[in-house]
């Protein structure tokens, strides 16, 4: 350890990671200078993946008298732990509600070992016994010793000798790569070893029974409600919530599973989002977690990524996630070389087509379409902006009406619970608030409007756009639109509004002049959320823009069949009989735009919540990127030698 020497006079704290060996020196300095030493530790709920492979990490302990594994002297926890008795019923009711939601989720310290079944005979009980790995300090520290393990496993053997005894080896032993301790004793007395990485929980769904000497995964099997026996002292034991084979005389208090929990995981631990810097709490960090092992969990597997141009190549495996294996192919005859039945074919939504579907059908593929989510980015696709926001569809797209998509079946059978809905309102309440939209485009301006008539905002739509040939089957120009819209609101004040793509040059849907007569104000470059504040209601074919208009109680009319469509909350003028359900604002926005898209914060690439990706939209809010000086010198091309249609 160094000190600079100009700093040695404003030193207040030594700080260092627990009570490893490794930091000797710091714990020596701090005592020899009469100073505080700060122990430095991951937290019990740490991050998606493992730390030694680089995965961020979500959550910290800093204990100013201790360490929560040492068990020879007081710690913070064990003082939290103690002091837990006085918690009010609202605070035992948090602890309460994070047990049911790690519970829920299956959430542990690491998260993306996969959930795996474990088949025990029906008439057998099972029993786990935990093994750690040599050297682990809260071995040391937790009164036990590697003698521990031996013991631990006979006792486990002889109080339950009608039981399967399971043995959780780290992999990293079976592969030689590190020393445990009970490897070879599990061998000799022919227990069952699982030594392949699979979801704590996965096993805590067989056993009854789990014996630890200091491993986290106790304090989980209590979470699981298991009886749970230590043979060293982590920091769950002495409360009375296990059968302890050690004697900590500092504890020797009844506590509930709550209290200990509210000490450990609520008090104790220090929480933030990796991907903003922001501090926030458990309960945050569990839904962060559970929706990165969600999305880890649905996209496992091998994927071949058909047809994709070199720019998107760059960041869907991101939004496929680190449990995907992905390889990209140019050509659809290269997709039938190394798959396997049960791997995924992978393509843009607007490229599907029935061959594809014949080449998974023959091939054992399943399909999968991708499109742009609903809180895509700071600036346009059209520009090659990279989305913070994607879906992938198992069963159509959002879009297309004429078959069921992921959405359509979330929207048709979803059990909204209360606490989506809640958090669904809390989302819909921040969009608003920060005027976040799809593309964040726009500037912000005053407009004057007439105040004695309707102010009907038609947003224009690219025409050559497949949300138009699969949503809108009976009007499909903005031309139709706007002449529609004026026939029936012969005295409303019109706004049109063309799409972004269009006015960059990006796209094709621009109006004639002959469509002049059709509205009463163009409005090219102030923000959609502004016209939001200052209009009655929206006209559209399948506009994002009606959905957008909805969060703002705003009137929406639709012409064709947007995924907004059909569930009560529009007035529309096709209807789908798919749709049989009328839902409430909340439950149509749980589905849309927390259900249903992969959020991906992009300097990580790592995937995320929504919440997440509103603060990265609020973040950069007028840092619009636009298109490259190749992609403008393009469009002008292609504007004065093809002509725009």
């Amino acid at each position: 350890m160094k000190i600079n020497r100009s700093a040695r006079g404003s030193i207040t704290s030594i700080a260092g990671w627990g009570f490893k060996e490794t930091t000797a020196k710091a714990r020596n300095f701090a005592d020899k200078k009469n100073l505080p030493y700060l122990s430095f530790e991951d937290g019990f709920l740490r991050s998606l993946g493992l730390g030694v492979q680089g995965a961020v990490q979500h959550t910290l302990i800093v204990d100013y008298s201790g360490i929560y594994y040492n068990s020879f002297q007081v710690s913070d926890l064990e003082t939290n732990i103690h002091s837990s008795i006085t918690l009010s019923d609202a605070e035992l009711k948090r602890s309460a509600n994070c047990i049911s939601g790690l519970r829920s989720n299956r959430l542990s310290k690491y998260n993306s070992a996969p959930e795996k079944a474990i088949s025990i005979p029906e008439r057998n009980r099972a029993v786990l016994v935990v093994d750690q790995t040599f050297g682990d300090a809260s071995i040391e520290y937790g009164l036990a010793s590697a003698d521990s393990f031996k013991a631990m496993l006979e006792a486990a053997i002889s109080e339950n000798f009608e039981a399967e005894i399971l043995v959780k080896i780290h992999p990293d032993v079976l592969a030689g790569k590190k020393q445990g301790h009970l490897l070879e004793a599990a061998r000799e007395y022919d227990c069952r070893i699982l030594a392949e990485d699979i979801n704590p929980w996965s096993v805590l769904d067989v056993v009854d029974h789990v014996y630890v000497v200091t491993s986290q995964l106790g304090f989980e099997g209590l979470l699981a409600g298991k009886k749970v026996t230590c043979f060293g002292m982590p920091f769950y034991a002495g409360w009375g919530l296990t059968d302890d084979r050690q004697v900590c005389e500092r504890r020797g208090v009844s506590r509930t599973l709550e209290q200990v929990f509210y000490a450990a995981y609520i008090q104790y631990c220090r929480y933030i989002n990796p991907y903003t810097g922001v501090r926030c709490e458990l309960e945050d960090t569990i839904r962060l977690i559970s929706t990165q092992k969600k999305h880890l969990e649905r996209h496992r597997g091998n994927w071949s990524v058909l047809g994709f141009s070199k720019w998107k190549k760059r960041f869907i495996p991101d939004f496929l996630g680190m449990g995907a294996s992905v390889r990209f192919v140019d050509k659809p005859e290269e997709v039938s070389k190394q798959v396997a039945s049960g791997d995924n074919l992978l393509v843009w939504s607007s490229r599907v087509s029935a061959a594809q579907e014949v080449l998974c059908a023959n091939n054992g593929l399943k399909m999968w379409r991708m499109e742009d989510g609903f809180l895509r980015s700071v600036g346009l696709g059209a520009d090659l902006v990279r989305p913070l926001s994607l879906v992938i569809d198992a069963s159509g797209i959002y879009y297309d009406s004429s078959q069921p998509s992921d959405l359509e079946n979330l929207l048709n059978n979803h059990n909204f619970d209360s606490e989506l809905l809640l958090r669904a309102a809390k989302v819909r309440e921040q969009l608003v608030q920060l005027r976040l939209s799809k593309y964040n485009v726009g500037v912000t301006s005053g407009l004057a409007l007439p105040t004695d008539k309707r102010v009907v905002l038609v947003p224009g739509q690219v025409e050559t756009d497949a949300s138009i040939a699969k949503g809108s089957p009976v009007i499909q120009t903005n031309h139709a639109l706007l002449e529609a819209v004026r026939s029936d609101n012969p005295d409303a004040f019109i706004i049109y509004k063309p799409h972004p793509d269009v006015l960059s040059g990006g796209r094709y849907g621009e109006l004639s002049d002959a469509a002049s007569g059709l509205y009463d104000q163009l409005i090219t470059d102030i923000s959609i959320t502004d016209l939001f504040d200052v209009i009655d209601e929206v006209h559209t074919m399948s506009s994002l823009s009606g959905f957008e208009a909805l969060l703002r109680n705003k009137r929406v009319v639709t012409y064709g069949l947007p995924f907004y469509a059909g569930w009560g909350l529009t007035e529309d003028k096709l209807s789908c009989e798919r749709r049989s359900r009328n839902l409430t604002l909340d439950q149509l926005v749980a589905a849309t735009l927390i259900l249903y898209p992969i959020y991906v914060e992009p300097d990580s690439g790592q995937v995320c919540d929504i919440e997440t990706i509103i603060h990265i939209l609020h973040q950069r809010q007028g840092q619009v990127q636009g298109p490259s000086i190749k992609t403008r010198l393009y469009r002008a091309y292609r504007s004065v030698f093809e002509g725009k249609r």
